[in-house]
């Protein structure tokens, strides 16, 4: 196939002339044009410097503009002008957008272009080049150091009119440092980022011994150290990509389980894989979301600032395990990312696949050449400057000579004509005496022209000592990179990790099993929950803080209800309430939580125990201060968290809840005026919640419950009563304590008026708290600290002994291996409750 191109004449006299062209070889021979182009000048970096076309003429610019990093920054516009007028006919796109890449911390493990202004982020766009600014970075003046002294080659720029280096001089191995990608014709590279001093480290190894194998190598540079941190899982691939110069990793953000608030866990992110921003996250987290396909997220908040950096925070749901969540999102979220490394550069002109030994064997040897050309030119300037000096030292000591020829002379030129042969000097040594004002040649001159020559001499032994022997320039190299990394190393950030195992991805996995537990509210109104009933075994003598007024079966994935004084139920996921370990020994519910923070409740309401919200158990049994009982029947609404469990009266309240195991247990009420009536709960028939109840005990005028709850009578218990005066104020006095056992006191009817618990001394009056449970019974002050009782008196109607510190609550214990709930019950008035 061919086409006919028309060539218009010079002039209008000749025909037109029409050239045959194959259409096949034109295509073949453009397209290999611009392939070559995108290679050499636009795509692949060079080995030794790293830079692309682009980057190293922007840096060089720059220095030639004098941005140092002690000047002040210039507009970026005028930066990307001034390269694109001069070096650069490619478009002022290309060259901001490899501007900023330079000045980017999250691209570049060393920036080489210190930015001002919105640079972008792994998110987001740069601002316009008219509105940021720019100048070299400290790490760029590395890399243009002494490219004034013959250190590179320059070629001419694309017109002719200027020249630019081939090559920067690159004082490190920027390559591996700052990694690079491109995308050229046919191939493609893809390097990843490096720590400063362990590349530095491998370099100066190599250096030390040329033929070091790879696994030497590895042991200074063991995997990429991204800017962004994170993890790297798996290790195989990087020892793949450093053998062969390609291979894979995966990257890992950086998370943390955390406890986000007293009631949830979540997971915090402060890594991010390499090019991943947190908008892409929190995009294809919300995506996963609403499909469906990721479960337990509660809530995403990104608080992300300048001072803290990447926050990410991630709510999981009660009920799902935080761990196996992480899990997931690592495996469908841009929280782990694969990187491929594709080592391909321009070595000698010509596209290479380089693994880490390469790459590091051609920097080392770009730098020594750049040291061996720049000691040969220092040492050519100090000879040529010795020359000089030689020859002002001869013009000195014979001054009156010199003078005395010049001023005969009819000419400059007959001057250093004359210099020359009196003297024995060069042509340039004498143009240089004819240049030198009079002013120089005095005899403190002389002094300083002495000191110059031996410093002269000096320094070019040096260099010739450097130049004649490869060992001491080798040696020299290796000092210079030492001091790089001395000045410009920075720690580690990517955590390297072996390959870890087959993530979890069954959905099940992701929840909190529900297992059986049991759930406690303390004295101090705390609450907690445990999945291990032994340690709890004789507690009440062992406990080292606090004691238990209630405690209620359930499972982990339901629910319990907080009873209050109102008579109102309000439901608590269980899930919800923190773990006590199960090695808690002697327990304590110190690891609890304040029942405030699960419960509302009104001015003057307080909590009277637990119930569960099971239906299948014999319910709820509740006993209030006008001495009214209830059993409920526990068809509990499961639409409504907060519902009445019971009608109460004007004037009275719940005192005490607690939720049966059986109904040959006991319900024990205790009033104020030492009154204690027991009865089977068989005796109470269930009604439902609206229900006001029915009598429990007979009360005398001026006395009202203080105390209840119940009892098994099968099992060994005990009942403490502590006495004082009703004129005092609450808490403040000790009063006297009494420990009976229960099985003292004869059972009654319900409705009756009991038996005296304990008969009052002088300056008693009133019961100021009561208990009963199973002992041996243990009493707390209003901190929750251990109060002494007095020993067990076989009168259950015999007066109390002195105490000696205050009361505020009592509790017993589980015995180990019991399938039975504890005994439950209110603690007195006086007792501190959770408001």
């Amino acid at each position: 196939m061919a086409r006919r191109t028309t060539t218009p004449p010079p002039d209008e006299d000749f025909e037109e002339r029409i050239v045959d062209i194959d259409v096949s070889a034109e295509m073949r021979t453009s397209f290999l044009e611009y392939a070559y182009s995108v290679i050499y000048q636009r795509a692949l970096p060079d080995a030794r410097d790293g830079l692309k076309p682009v980057q190293r003429r922007i840096l060089y610019s720059m220095s030639e503009m004098g941005l140092r990093p002690d000047r002040g920054h210039v507009k970026s516009s005028r930066v990307v002008g001034d390269v694109m007028g001069k070096l650069h006919p490619h478009g002022d796109t290309a060259i901001y957008d490899a501007l900023v890449r330079c000045a980017q911390p999250f691209s570049m493990r060393i920036p080489l272009v210190d930015g001002h202004g919105n640079f972008g982020s792994p998110d987001d766009l740069p601002a316009a080049m008219r509105y940021t600014e720019a100048r070299l970075a400290p790490a760029a003046m590395l890399m243009v150091q002494s490219i004034d002294e013959d250190t590179v080659d320059f070629k001419p720029n694309y017109d002719g009119q200027e020249t630019e280096p081939t090559v920067l001089p690159s004082a490190f191995p920027n390559l591996l440092v700052n990694g690079t990608t491109g995308i050229a014709v046919g191939m493609a590279t893809n390097m990843a980022p490096h720590n400063l001093v362990e590349v530095i480290a491998a370099a100066r190894h190599l250096i030390k011994k040329p033929d070091a194998t790879l696994d030497e190598l590895m042991k200074y540079v063991p995997g990429p150290d991204l800017p962004t941190g994170g993890s790297i899982i798996g290790l195989q691939g990087i020892r793949d990509a450093y053998e062969s110069g390609r291979g894979t990793f995966r990257m890992r953000a950086k998370c943390a389980v955390e406890q986000i608030t007293p009631r949830r866990r979540g997971i915090v992110v402060t890594e991010l894989p390499f090019n991943v921003g947190p908008e892409r996250v929190i995009a294809k987290i919300k995506e996963l979301v609403n499909a469906k396909k990721l479960l337990g997220i509660a809530d995403l908040k990104d608080l992300t600032d300048r001072h803290k950096g990447l926050r990410l925070v991630i709510e999981i749901k009660n009920g799902f395990i935080p761990e196996a969540v992480l899990e997931e999102l690592y495996r469908l979220t841009p929280m782990e990312e694969t990187f491929g490394i594709n080592n391909v550069a321009l070595v000698d002109g010509e596209p290479r696949t380089l693994g880490l030994r390469e790459l590091l064997s051609v920097y080392v040897d770009h730098r020594i050449e750049v040291v061996r050309r720049r000691s040969e030119y220092r040492r050519r300037k100090r000879e040529e400057r010795l020359h000089l000096v030689d020859g002002l030292i001869v013009a000195l000591l014979n001054i009156d000579e010199v003078i005395q020829v010049i001023r005969s002379s009819d000419d400059s030129a007959q001057a250093r004509t004359r210099l020359m042969e009196v003297f024995e000097l060069s042509e340039i040594q004498a143009a240089y005496i004819l240049d030198t004002p009079l002013r120089r040649l005095t005899r403190f001159d002389k002094l300083e022209l002495d000191r110059e020559k031996e410093t002269l001499s000096r320094e070019i032994a040096e260099l010739t000592e450097i130049l004649s022997s490869d060992t001491r320039l080798r040696q020299v190299v290796s000092g210079e990179l030492a001091d790089v990394a001395k000045q410009y190393g920075t720690p580690r950030r990517t955590v390297l990790l072996e390959a870890s195992g087959v993530t979890r991805s069954a959905a099940v996995t992701l929840e909190v099993p529900d297992d059986p537990c049991l759930v406690l509210l303390s004295s101090t109104g705390l609450l907690a929950r445990t999945t291990d009933d032994s340690p709890l075994a004789g507690g009440a003598e062992r406990a080292a803080h606090d004691v238990l007024i209630s405690a209620v079966r359930s499972s982990v994935r339901g629910d319990v209800g907080v009873v209050t004084s109102q008579g109102r139920m309000i439901r608590v996921n269980v899930v919800d309430l923190p773990t006590l370990p199960p090695s808690a020994n002697p327990p304590s519910l110190s690891g609890g939580h304040p029942i405030a923070e699960y419960v509302s409740l009104e001015p003057g309401e307080v909590v009277v125990g637990l119930g569960s919200c099971d239906p299948s158990g014999p319910g709820l049994a509740l006993g209030t201060a006008q001495g009214v009982v209830k059993r409920v029947v526990p068809d509990y609404p499961a639409n409504r968290d907060d519902f009445e469990v019971i009608g109460l009266k004007e004037g009275d309240t719940v005192v005490g809840a607690v939720e049966l195991e059986s109904e040959e247990h006991d319900l024990v009420f205790i009033t104020s005026d030492a009154q204690l009536l027991r009865f089977p709960a068989s005796a109470v028939r269930p009604q439902g919640r609206p229900a006001g109840g029915m009598a429990g005990i007979r009360l005398d005028d001026g006395a009202g419950v203080i105390w209840f709850g119940a009892v098994d009578p099968s099992r060994p218990s005990q009942v403490v009563t502590i006495a004082g005066s009703s004129t005092a104020l609450p808490g403040t006095q000790v009063g006297g304590g009494k420990v009976s056992d229960y099985a003292e006191f004869p059972p009654k009817g319900r409705a009756t008026g009991g038996v005296r618990a304990q008969r009052f001394l002088k300056g008693e009056d009133v019961l100021l708290l009561a208990w009963a449970g199973p002992g041996p019974a243990k009493a707390v002050s209003a901190v929750g600290k251990p109060v002494p009782l007095p020993d067990e008196v076989s009168r259950r109607d015999g007066s109390g002994l002195r105490l000696t510190h205050t009361i505020a609550a009592v509790g017993g214990s589980l015995r180990a291996g019991s399938e039975e709930a504890p005994a439950e019950g209110s603690p007195a008035s006086e007792a501190p409750q959770p408001s």
